[in-house]
């Protein structure tokens, strides 16, 4: 049955449909891929493969019966912030090693209630704070494309981060699709490192209630997938308004499965000048380049737009971010829920259990964050932080006037050793230079896989949409799909 493990969800259903062969069947064969996939990728800090049988079990009773939902006995990773009932959600932190939920967030449930089955809680970047998946307190994850570089095979390869254990997982066959946070690229620069396809919607498209949070207005929940098809029916089934979540917004939400496959002709491709950065490599903006050529070669406009606050893109979010995660995560000090280490006195326990429980990454943006809020730093940096946000998001107002959706690079470039940056926060945030505009904007974004780089790595292209016309996005994302043909798999599937 290891060829199930490679099937699109629109082609499993299809066949699930037909009784080609059953949930517990397909089920199956990715607990086995994915048993495998762990020994080799670490891509789960928990495997779920008892309950996935269960669930697999319960939507063949459904299936019979004739009551079957959208993603009904499609196996999938959960990513690690999202908490679910009665099963460990740790946020990668030790702090939280201890930590069993008696909720379920509501994107998780959504999924429930759809049918989907749950492989696992997959692995990320402790408290999703990083690009490389090298920060959990669980181990690295190390990316299925590890091998793919002919002459340096031996070395192991980051998946991107901070959802780079979902990355690993779907673009290494074991898991169907998976969920992932996006709070400055954390779903998109993992899919363009896999060769997947990651969506970040909307700010507010998707419940954040019951997912943990690292910052609050930057944060939104999204897919992991292998096609634009499977990333279009997942988002359907994720989003909607959540009263239990104070950001949720009331918008009907489309079926996005219906806009893959449209024409784009006369849709204007918005190509932003302030994205040609010194030091990114050639091959970067030769595969932009031959985007925009197949978009234009499909029907599409290709215009050329500007925005001017872009620069600041990267400094504004790493005051931002960090300053938001300071205040979330002042919850964590062993007296509520988590790891408790005991100290002398209350003020020493609180050392004590955040000193042994957090990362170094995690303790350097609390800090980071608790010094651009405190007293005489505040209007210096955060405050004029959020008035450049409000500049960058008018940048991207001004410039949908003129085109439809914005394409640019989704990384610098291909995936990178493990350990390469990890001495260099600096070099570590930069992998984030062309995403996180449209999070401080709240915009919806998409990576699509479009080819490989010299060394035989996925290479994506990162499209932005106004917000909530994430119909638009999945129309030029399924064209430029088409366009590419992006077949390439890594050595390791599971």
């Amino acid at each position: 049955m290891t060829q199930l493990t490679h099937l699109s969800i629109t082609e499993a259903v299809t066949r699930l449909a037909k009784k080609e062969f059953s949930a517990v069947e397909l089920t199956a064969a990715h607990i086995k891929a994915a048993e495998r996939g762990q020994a080799e990728t670490n891509a789960f800090i928990t495997t779920t493969f008892d309950l996935a049988q269960e669930q697999a079990k319960a939507s063949d009773a459904r299936r019979a019966a004739g009551t079957v939902g959208a993603l009904d006995g499609i196996p999938l990773g959960m990513k690690d912030l999202y908490c679910t009932k009665g099963v460990r959600t740790t946020a990668a932190s030790r702090i939280l090693d201890n930590f069993v939920p008696t909720y379920e967030s509501t994107v998780s449930q959504k999924l429930f209630d759809a049918g989907a089955v749950m492989l696992g809680k997959t692995n990320l970047d402790e408290f999703a704070m990083g690009s490389s998946n090298t920060t959990s307190g669980y181990g690295n994850v190390v990316s299925p494309w590890s091998g793919a570089e002919p002459s340096k095979a031996a070395r192991k390869l980051v998946p991107g981060g901070s959802s780079g254990g979902s990355a690993a997982a779907v673009a290494g066959r074991f898991a169907m699709a998976a969920t992932g946070t996006d709070t400055g690229g954390s779903i998109r620069q993992p899919a363009s490192v896999t060769g997947i396809v990651g969506v970040r919607p909307t700010y507010g498209r998707c419940s954040r209630w019951g997912i943990i949070a690292y910052a609050s207005s930057l944060d939104q929940a999204g897919p992991l997938a292998r096609t634009v098809d499977d990333a279009a029916l997942m988002l359907r089934t994720m989003a909607g308004f959540d009263p239990k979540d104070s950001t949720s917004v009331n918008q009907p939400v489309p079926d996005f499965t219906t806009a893959t496959g449209q024409s784009v002709k006369g849709l204007r491709i918005g190509i932003p000048r302030e994205y040609r950065i010194d030091g990114i490599p050639a091959e970067t903006n030769a595969l932009w380049d031959k985007g925009a050529a197949m978009l234009r070669d499909a029907g599409a406009e290709v215009v050329e737009v500007s925005l001017p606050h872009a620069k600041y893109a990267l400094p504004v979010y790493y005051i931002i971010a960090p300053a938001e995660a300071s205040s979330n995560l002042a919850r964590y000090d062993g007296v509520r829920f988590g790891v408790r280490v005991p100290g002398d006195n209350l003020i020493s326990m609180y050392e004590n259990t955040r000193g042994a429980g957090f990362g170094k990454e995690t303790r350097r943006r609390i800090l980071i964050g608790t010094y651009v809020l405190s007293a005489g730093y505040y209007d210096a940096y955060y405050l004029k932080a959020q008035k450049v946000r409000r500049c960058i998001r008018n940048d991207f107002e001004e410039a949908f006037k003129s085109c439809d959706v914005i394409l640019t690079p989704t990384a610098p470039s291909t995936a990178f050793a493990i350990g390469e940056k990890q001495d260099d926060p600096i070099q570590m945030y930069l992998e984030d230079v062309f995403t996180v505009t449209l999070n401080l904007a709240g915009l919806p974004g998409i990576s699509v896989p479009v080819g490989l780089g010299a060394n035989g790595l996925p290479m994506g292209l990162q499209m932005i949409g106004r917000a909530f016309d994430e119909m638009t996005l999945f129309k030029a994302a399924s064209a430029l799909e088409k366009a590419a043909g992006f077949t390439a798999t890594p050595p390791f599937m599971g």
